[in-house]
């Protein structure tokens, strides 16, 4: 086994940006590039490897040949592969919308649910993002207040700063706002229900499918209780600092501020998404180059330094 440097499925949704072309350099002949999926095997997109023996292939197939001794004891009691991990560019604002459970979405859509970690990269001055509700309110208030479009008026607007950290749990209200860039840990999910998206119309010059009777059925109606924005540890590492953004039975998630080395040495699988900066990856047999926008699959054991300067995601379950 080595350390797999990987290619994103993009996607081109119509908030998207320009900035993940043009300062991340994601080759490609869309337009704009909305998400990369930097770490993926879902099947709505998943990640190829860039190098080595297993160059051209999927990431899922490239797992399937090395089994769960690649993942890890910890993510091997998934019955699929647990993350899912993107870089958002939102030129626009994205919809209003709200995740399920495990528990609701296994029953409903016949995949796991999706709680989610956000990690503000960088966004311009007075961005704003919406983070649950500012007063508990009724099941029934909720959805009177989506069917007449008021529903903004009880939404919790945050200014964020480049830095700011948001735990998502399932069945919490929330959007991404225009003007922010954003790197989302989540669960392997692809399932989402829209809320409100602005009387906005799609690619084909309708109005976005709003998913009201299922956001109702799933959506905590009160203020979210989980701390957020500039929230987690930092620690020293030699002259380097890591700051715990999140951890949760699902995932956890670190910023590494690279100077100098920093050794990944874990009993499971690690991805390392490179955010700025210039970082090179080295393990026994073989290194890679890795600039900002690079992902990084390093599986279980596979001892790997990171050597030079900038911040790097560090993702596990």
């Amino acid at each position: 086994m080595y350390p797999l440097l990987l290619k994103a499925p993009l996607k081109d949704y119509i908030w998207g940006g320009k900035r993940l072309k043009e300062e991340f350099g994601f080759e490609t002949d869309l337009e704009r590039v909305s998400e990369a999926w930097v770490l993926s095997c879902h099947k709505d997109g998943g990640c190829e490897v860039l190098n080595g023996e297993y160059k051209g292939k999927p990431l899922a197939e490239v797992l399937d040949i090395w089994g769960d001794k690649a993942i890890g004891e910890r993510a091997a009691k998934f019955p699929y592969f647990p993350l899912l991990i993107k870089l958002i560019d939102a030129c626009d604002r994205l919809s209003l919308q709200v995740h399920p459970d495990d528990e609701y979405a296994m029953r409903v859509e016949g995949e796991f649910g999706k709680t989610e970690m956000w990690y503000v990269v960088d966004c311009e001055p007075g961005a704003s993002l919406i983070y649950g509700l500012t007063k508990k309110i009724s099941k029934d208030e909720f959805e009177k207040r989506i069917r007449d479009n008021t529903i903004e008026e009880v939404c919790n607007f945050v200014p964020v700063k480049k830095g700011d950290v948001f735990f998502i749990p399932s069945g919490t209200l929330h959007a991404i706002g225009k003007g922010i860039l954003i790197a989302e840990v989540q669960q392997n999910s692809n399932t989402t229900y829209r809320v409100s998206d602005y009387g906005r119309l799609g690619a084909d010059g309708k109005p976005r499918a709003l998913h009201i009777e299922k956001a109702v059925d799933v959506t905590k109606t009160e203020p979210a209780s989980t701390p957020y924005g500039a929230v987690g540890e930092v620690k020293k590492v030699g002259e380097s600092e890591i700051r715990l953004l999140s951890t949760c039975s699902l995932f956890t998630a670190e910023a590494l501020g690279l100077n100098g080395e920093y050794t990944v040495d874990f009993d499971g699988f690690v991805s390392a998404v490179v955010l700025s900066g210039e970082v090179k990856a080295s393990w026994d047999g073989g290194s890679e180059s890795l600039k900002k926008g690079s992902s990084l699959f390093i599986p279980a054991g596979v001892k790997t330094l990171l050597s030079g300067s900038g911040e790097v995601l560090l993702s596990r379950v």
